[in-house]
């Protein structure tokens, strides 16, 4: 496994403190990724037109986003 440091971000001391912030930031992630999908449906775009701005298959966000808007 590899010890390499990101560019500009001091290594933290503690893992469990990196873990956090990565957990933080995939939540967050996920929240702005749902509010985007439902503006972009109430906007009138497709699944497809949101899939391909995501990078993912339109049958993959439907079925992540469909149920709930």
């Amino acid at each position: 496994m590899s010890t390499k440091e990101s560019p500009g971000v001091p290594p933290p001391v503690d893992p469990s403190v990196g873990l956090r912030a990565v957990l933080a930031l995939r939540r967050l992630a996920e929240r702005v990724e749902a509010e985007q999908v439902a503006r972009a449906r109430d906007q009138g775009w497709s699944w497809q037109q949101i899939a391909n701005g995501l990078g993912m298959t339109r049958q993959s966000v439907h079925a992540k986003y469909g149920g709930e808007l």
